[in-house]
């Protein structure tokens, strides 16, 4: 049975879980707290600590939020921060801009790794294999995945076009969320729901990340549902099928 280590990358928490084939959980979850600034270098070294608390494993999938095209990272907006939810950091922006994270992290713990965007394996997790399938995730910011007939498509960062007099990853993100309350914030929410419905028509849409849980069942549309923030996880097994 091959074990996957699987490690969701937020702008919150850094979280770390084996599964084995089906799934399933075999360890208990490890989390340590994003730390402003979050250079590389120090970000692997939380890798590795993650990596001591847990069992054995035969790889690693890491979701991490930004543009992730071959194993290197770019445009990574919640990382160029020195603090959180602040202005980017143009020292910070360019020592992850291009960063080949994927196999940094392969030469650090010794087994075959995959990196993707962190929506993207959350959306693995999730989607049934059929038809158009959408994928939106509410944390620190807003992250969006696109897959037709189970295969992931490459990584847009959908959630960067106007909104509301900004963007949708401003407006819908956790510090904004915090200004105007969540009564101001859900409406906003369903709207943007309904403009990505309008522009992509999927058969199918799935709402996850930490701040899903905000949500009532009336803010959401038709052929919306609402998936547990543990996706993020369980998506790292599934990813080694759906994005390679």
């Amino acid at each position: 049975m091959t074990f996957t280590l699987s490690i969701d990358v937020g702008g919150s928490g850094i979280k770390a879980m084996v599964l084995n084939e089906r799934c399933e959980s075999v360890s208990e979850r490890s989390r340590r707290e994003t730390p402003y600034p979050c250079p590389p270098e120090l970000f692997l070294q939380i890798v590795s600590e993650l990596v001591a608390d847990q069992p054995l494993f035969d790889r690693v999938s890491v979701g991490f939020p930004a543009i992730v095209r071959n194993g290197h990272i770019y445009r990574a907006t919640a990382y160029s921060r020195a603090v959180k939810s602040g202005p980017r950091d143009p020292e910070l922006f360019a020592l992850w801009n291009g960063f080949p994270l994927q196999d940094r992290i392969s030469e650090l713990v010794k087994v075959p790794a995959l990196v993707i965007n962190d929506a993207d394996m959350q959306g693995c997790a999730v989607v049934t294999g059929v038809g158009m399938e959408f994928v939106v995730t509410l944390g620190t910011g807003v992250g969006t995945g696109v897959f037709n007939n189970g295969h992931l498509l490459p990584h847009m960062e959908l959630s960067h076009g106007s909104f509301a007099g900004t963007n949708i990853d401003i407006a819908l993100g956790d510090a904004q969320r915090k200004v105007i309350g969540n009564k101001e914030w859900r409406p906003l929410v369903t709207k943007a729901l309904i403009d990505f419905d309008a522009m992509f028509f999927p058969d199918k849409m799935f709402v996850g990340g930490g701040n899903a849980k905000l949500l009532r069942e009336e803010d959401l549309i038709p052929g919306c549902e609402i998936v547990p923030n543990t996706a993020g996880l369980i998506g790292g097994v599934r990813a080694w099928e759906l994005a390679i």
